[in-house]
């Protein structure tokens, strides 16, 4: 049976003074895929095989060995880990915010300027810093949504708030849209086009001109939005 995960030692490159080093390995069976592949996956530090039907563990290890270097600097290009934990620095609206523990605040989690106080026992803090954070998305991103809806005359279905690796918001045919909590570290001029883009979807589901032309409408920060998401938004995967 395939596990869902493992460590697996590659080989150094031929002629390279280095050792052997280790990976983080996620076996992924698809019945979609035609052929063995392979992604890296920033959220987990990982790497992710793909494996078709009639393919195992055998022919993703044979794919990885082959592509070692490749698999092994993609990893270290990763952004570090920044874990919810005391005295941990994390982004909120694009600006730095220390986690600070004070066991004898109360309240679970709040602002106080640029920290993130947390309450009450630190084997809660984790929880409690993550609770925070989907809570202060949630605000900003209702905040926002408002007057574009009403801008274009659109009415969203529902919120709701996910933890996606490919996608930072969508639009479903219902109506309901749907962000990733994530979004809230990111300055807050990311976050206004990311929700402007959702919401101009709700009049128009396609990429279509007039989509564009609604976007447009609603936000000027289209092209430097995208950018900081494609520089910066593999490290705010690593967070938490």
């Amino acid at each position: 049976m395939l596990p869902e995960s493992e460590l697996i030692t590659l080989p150094a490159a031929k002629g390279h003074l280095a050792l052997p080093a280790r990976c983080l390995v996620r076996w992924q069976a698809s019945t979609r895929a035609r052929r063995v592949s392979m992604r890296i996956c920033p959220k987990h530090g990982a790497v992710v095989v793909i494996l078709p039907p009639g393919k195992g563990r055998r022919a993703g290890l044979a794919l990885l060995r082959e592509h070692g270097d490749w698999v092994m600097e993609r990893l270290a290009a990763l952004a570090p880990a920044v874990p919810f934990e005391a005295d941990a620095t994390v982004l909120l609206g694009g600006a730095p915010h220390r986690i600070r523990h004070d066991p004898a605040a109360l309240g679970g989690a709040f602002l106080d300027g640029h920290s993130i106080i947390v309450a009450g026992d630190p084997a809660f803090l984790r929880r409690r810093v993550g609770d925070f954070m989907r809570a202060e998305a949630r605000r900003r991103i209702r905040s926002l949504i408002g007057p574009h809806a009403a801008a274009l005359g659109v009415k969203p279905r529902a919120l709701r708030l996910k933890d996606t690796r490919s996608r930072w918001g969508s639009c479903a045919p219902d109506g309901t849209l749907a962000f990733s909590w994530r979004l809230v570290m990111a300055p807050e001029w990311v976050l206004d086009y990311v929700v402007a883009h959702e919401v101009a979807h709700l009049k128009e589901l396609n990429h279509s001109a007039r989509f564009w032309a609604h976007v447009s409408r609603l936000t000027p920060n289209r092209d430097d939005a995208v950018e900081w998401l494609r520089q910066e938004g593999p490290a705010l995967l690593r967070v938490g």
